[in-house]
């Protein structure tokens, strides 16, 4: 990413931000409300169109592409609200994030039916799978309604995961999730980096932030004030003076 600006009237909520994400890590971006974290993380994802600069994902611009080229090209985002379908299964809500289904086109229910039942029951299998990996398989059957704020949170990453992501934005994680939970989450997420996909997390929880990142990015004022191991930038003195209050 390199000098991404954005602005919403007069307010410059991005301003020639430039950034990296490692392959295969665990990158966390901090900093006070309003410094432009999730505004970054919506023009990553295309939900916003950035006013200058440009943003590359494995060799391909995609700044200025729409978020379902962004998805198909293998990056992914989780929202700090749970966007769950609250009358739909929670089987039902991951199923539906499976990328090239093709009973999402009309004219396949009615001149290939028995491929659409045959993709649907493969993406049936493989977001049962998924659901046992969060530890939301025994509530497949549920309505997505009934889940606890900490579950919904899981169901958020099912969803990401069933698009088969190469990189995962995550937009505050653990925000509202009892601490047994943030482990069993996190833990996760350290297995998956390893397993080969890429985390980039905003995250207000330091112990989190401090503990579970390879590296972490700070931004202030719509641009990155800071970069580096935990260690280094939590005893940065720029750091300690505009976030994290001495």
């Amino acid at each position: 990413m390199n000098a991404v600006e954005k602005a919403f009237g007069g307010i410059r909520a991005v301003d020639r931000c430039s950034l990296d994400v490692a392959p295969k890590s665990i990158t966390g971006l901090i900093g006070p409300n309003g410094a432009g974290k999730s505004t970054l993380f919506n023009i990553i994802a295309g939900l916003y169109r950035p006013d200058g600069g440009e943003i590359w994902f494995n060799g391909t611009q995609i700044d200025g592409l729409p978020p379902y080229d962004i998805v198909g090209l293998g990056l992914t985002k989780t929202w700090q609200i749970p966007h769950e379908l609250r009358n739909l299964t929670v089987l039902e809500n991951v199923v539906l994030a499976a990328k090239g289904n093709s009973g999402e086109h009309l004219l396949n229910l009615f001149f290939r039916p028995r491929a659409v039942k045959q993709d649907e029951k493969q993406w049936r299998l493989r977001a049962r799978e998924i659901l046992k990996l969060t530890q939301l398989d025994n509530l497949a059957n549920e309505h997505a309604r009934t889940l606890s704020g900490g579950q919904k949170k899981l169901l958020e990453l099912s969803r990401a995961l069933m698009s088969d992501p190469t990189l995962v934005l995550l937009d505050e994680p653990v925000a509202g999730v009892n601490p047994a939970l943030t482990g069993s989450l996190m833990d996760l997420i350290e297995r998956l980096r390893r397993e080969g996909r890429t985390f980039f997390l905003i995250e207000h929880d330091m112990n989190v932030v401090m503990n579970r990142c390879d590296r972490v990015i700070v931004m202030h004022q719509g641009r990155k004030l800071a970069e580096g191991p935990p260690a280094t930038v939590k005893t940065d003195p720029t750091v300690i003076e505009s976030y994290l209050g001495g």
